[in-house]
């Protein structure tokens, strides 16, 4: 079986980089990197669909942080449904 090899950030953006300029065929750049040029057309893609995020003003949320967001948003909803629930035992008390 086949182990798949793991790339760096750094190395998929100066390969996608390569592939972006033209200078060098996708095969000659797969080639010389040993990387299937599939996987560096994917790469190419991932950074012209990326590119647009860099002028938004905004700064993307990484990995750690989307699931710090997401923890907290349910740590919250958990709180309102406890609240919720209380207050619609003590209006059941009430009537």
């Amino acid at each position: 079986m086949a182990m798949r090899k793991k790339f760096g950030n750094e190395f998929k953006a100066r390969i996608a980089l390569a592939a972006l300029k033209g200078d060098k065929t996708t095969a000659q750049l797969s080639s010389e990197f040993e990387v299937h040029p599939s996987q560096i057309a994917a790469w190419k893609k991932t950074v012209q669909d990326g590119l647009s995020e860099l002028f938004s003003g905004r700064k993307p949320l990484d990995q750690q942080e989307q699931k710090q967001l997401i923890e907290d948003l349910y740590k919250s909803i958990g709180q309102l449904k406890v609240e919720n629930d209380w207050l619609k035992k003590k209006l059941q008390i009430l009537e």
